[in-house]
């Protein structure tokens, strides 16, 4: 359901910008399209750190190029946060919001208006502007009953907290199914050390025979109550490139997407070409998958990322950033992207991911369905 709430004034306006997003900005700029009069959602990218970049058109052709993408926009408003100054009643970073007039005026794009919140006031780039104004009025012109946006755009991306037990725990049901993998799948042990077989690792294994409906039991599951040797399945799986794979597809798609994107593997290693409509969900192409499946699978592997020894848990991460991209949240993926680089330096979905965020690029369906929330590029 789509809500909608009237903006009396420019400041009511700045207020709703952050309950538009769920956060407060720090050092980004927000574009949001606008189409007849009204907004089609929200999306946020960093400010550039190198003021000559901001003054040259290419970061502003980033910006509209985005708004371009949203079929139905036919004008834009922007709003650059930063933490510095007025200079001599000068709003900072003027010159990005004059390169981003120009560029959407050449790309017969209306530029309703361009703010300015800074360290020590509000204004508008546009024009003479008004003056500086107080911050002071951004508090005051909250609509009545409008959600509070909460931290910024980094808030959220921290690991699910897990006992030191809970950890223990995954850690021994981990050393468990590795013993057990040896027996069902032939793999090579973790260790020299000869171990018993524990028969619930040896059934846990067995899930695999039917790897699609093993991702969409775990799926279903609460993730606070998530058994440790489900958590260390699961994990198992995200750490190997083909069968993680698998579980991108199906989670963005449904059970039947995750048996095709199983039986494309097995053609793949047998020498035949990946299918392009399944290769094409990973690179954010094609039908919008369902958020809500998105979520549920973030929530999953977030904890089992957390419950996870540190040195394993690159691949759980990696799916991480790729989910947080695919629902949007382009500073949450980064951050679990970079998690994952530093336990592995060569990761390649961290790294495919980490290079999606430098470029602000982001799925298809982000802008296909733009008015149902907000991007973070």
């Amino acid at each position: 359901m789509t809500t909608t709430v009237k903006a009396a004034d420019a400041a009511q306006f700045l207020s709703l910008v952050p309950r538009l997003l769920g956060y407060t900005p720090t050092r980004s700029i927000v574009v949001v399209p606008m189409t007849g009069g009204r907004s089609v959602g929200a999306m946020r990218l960093d400010l550039p750190d190198d003021d000559t970049v901001a003054k040259d058109d290419g970061f502003a052709a980033t910006v509209i190029g985005m708004v371009c993408r949203i079929a139905v926009a036919d004008g834009l408003m922007t709003v650059i946060y930063t933490d510095e100054p007025a200079c001599d009643g000068r709003l900072p970073h003027a010159a990005l919001a004059d390169g981003i007039a120009r560029t959407a005026d050449a790309s017969g794009l209306h530029l309703i208006d361009a703010f300015v919140v800074c360290a020590d006031g509000w204004g508008t780039a546009r024009g003479d502007g008004a003056g500086l104004r107080p911050l002071s009025e951004l508090i005051s012109a909250t609509p009545a009953g409008v959600p509070e946006a909460r931290g910024d755009q980094h808030s959220g991306a921290d690991l699910p907290r897990r006992s030191p037990a809970e950890r223990r725990s995954a850690a021994e049901a981990h050393r468990s199914l590795s013993t057990a993998l040896t027996v069902v799948c032939g793999l090579p042990p973790e260790s020299d050390r000869t171990s018993r077989i524990d028969p619930a690792a040896l059934e846990a294994a067995c899930e695999l025979d039917d790897l699609p409906a093993f991702y969409e039991s775990a799926l279903r599951d609460n993730p606070d109550d998530l058994a440790p040797l489900r958590a260390a399945l699961v994990a198992w799986c995200l750490s190997r490139p083909s069968l993680r794979d698998i579980a991108l597809v199906q989670w963005a798609s449904d059970v039947g997407g995750g048996e095709k994107a199983m039986e494309a593997q097995r053609r793949w290693e047998d020498g035949a070409e990946y299918p392009v409509d399944l290769a094409a969900v990973m690179w954010g192409e094609g039908a919008r998958p369902d958020p809500r499946r998105l979520e549920q699978a973030l929530s999953l592997t977030r904890h089992v990322a957390a419950l996870t020894a540190k040195r394993r848990r690159a691949g759980a991460l990696s799916v991480c950033a790729w989910l947080s991209w695919a629902l949007g949240r382009s500073t949450h993926a980064d951050a679990y992207a970079r998690a994952a680089t530093r336990i592995d330096p060569d990761h390649g979905l961290a790294q495919i991911v980490r290079s999606f965020v430098a470029a602000a690029h982001l799925p298809d369906w982000a802008f296909d369905r733009a008015a149902e929330g907000a991007s973070d590029g």
